[in-house]
Parts: C-alpha cells; structure tokens; sequence
C-alpha cells in the first residue's frame, strides 16, 4: 500500500466518523434500546452462533482489555458474530486515574472510535462511560450525544467513592442520559428513576 493509499484508507487513519471537542474523538449517536428487562453478555461470552436467549442481550466489556483489543485493531473480525446481539456496549479500555492523560485519552478515543464504527455498520450502540478526576471529563463526556442512554460499570471503582461519585455527577449533567445502565452494584447516591441496575455475576457463563 503506498502512502498516498494509507491516508486515504479509514481504517489506517481512523477517520472517516463525525467528531467533537478539541481533540477530535468520534462522537456516538443517540440510539434508542429496549429498556425491559435488560440483560448483558461479556465480550469474551460471545459466539459465533449465539443462542436464542443470548441474541436479546446487548455486550458489555467490562473485562480485561487483553480480552477485547482485537474490536478495534482487526474491528471486521467480529462484526458479524456481534451483530447478532440487541446492542454493544462500547470497549470499556481503561483509563485509570494513575495513567497519563495522552493514554486515558488513547483508551476513550478507541472506544470512540470502534462504536462510531459500529453505528456505521447499522448496529445499535451504547456509550460505556469512564473517567479518573476532573482532568478527565471533557475527554470522557464530550463525544456522546445528549439524552443517549449510556452504561457504567461499576467493577474497579469501589476504591475511591467520592472521585467516582464526583464525575458521575458531573456526566449526569453534561450528557443528561435518558437512562444510565449501572452494570455493578450502585452507590446508593445514584440511585433514581432512569438507573437500570444490571448484576455484574449474571453476565457472566462462567461464574453462574
């Protein structure tokens, strides 16, 4: 492939989506899902033919990332085995408040990038939503559109309750979820009307 054939090859530049804020990271669109009786699927629990029961639930990845970096490095791969499902939940790539910025940044832009990606390809999308401290937010928040239904995940942040508590505050008002999927135990801070609690051990085949 010549130079002038990987700048104008999308998934070299990664360009190719509409984007928001000063660093430029693909914005997800608002997508209406079914809130009855949501249901959630690991990543690494998918299958090529999924079961009849399987196929009503959307994927989350709220697992290790060595578990999932291939849906953005190869995202063809497994586009057809994912569109089998009701919805995807964004990569959730971490972003822990002990890495730079330039990498929690890195990880939200991927995840980005891979559900602009989807949306693309006709498949219903959910935004999962993570932050570190206030540095974050304008990267975290910025590239989802308003009134979206989004997915937060609680395993990993029972460390620092405040911090946590302080940015989902901070998400509630900017992006204004129509509905937040709390997959984890909330914080009894957050519970209201529009949080739908999903059990992390019911996601979850090998732990059953």
């Amino acid at each position: 492939m010549t130079s002038k054939e990987m700048r104008n090859n999308p998934l070299f530049l990664r360009n190719g989506f509409e984007s928001a804020g000063r660093w430029g990271i693909p914005v997800i669109k608002k997508q209406d899902i079914p809130l009855e009786n949501v249901g959630l699927i690991a990543f690494s629990d998918t299958r090529s033919k999924a079961s009849i029961k399987d196929k009503s639930k959307g994927v989350h990845f709220c697992i290790d990332d060595y578990r999932f970096n291939s849906v953005y490095n190869i995202p063809y791969r497994s586009l057809n085995k994912l569109s089998q499902y009701a919805f995807l939940c964004t990569p959730d790539f971490s972003a822990y408040q002990e890495m730079e910025y330039w990498r929690q940044m890195e990880s939200v832009a991927h995840s980005h990038w891979v559900g602009a990606f989807w949306q693309s390809k006709g498949l219903i999308v959910v935004p999962t939503i993570t932050w570190s401290d206030a540095g974050s937010y304008d990267f975290c928040f910025g590239s989802v559109e308003t009134g979206s239904t989004v997915l937060v995940g609680m395993p990993g942040c029972k460390q620092d309750k405040m911090s946590f508590l302080r940015g989902y505050y901070v998400m509630l008002e900017r992006i204004k979820p129509s509905a937040v999927i709390c997959f984890g135990d909330p914080y009894e801070e957050m519970v209201n009307d529009n949080l739908i609690h999903v059990d992390y051990r019911s996601s979850r085949k090998a732990v059953r």
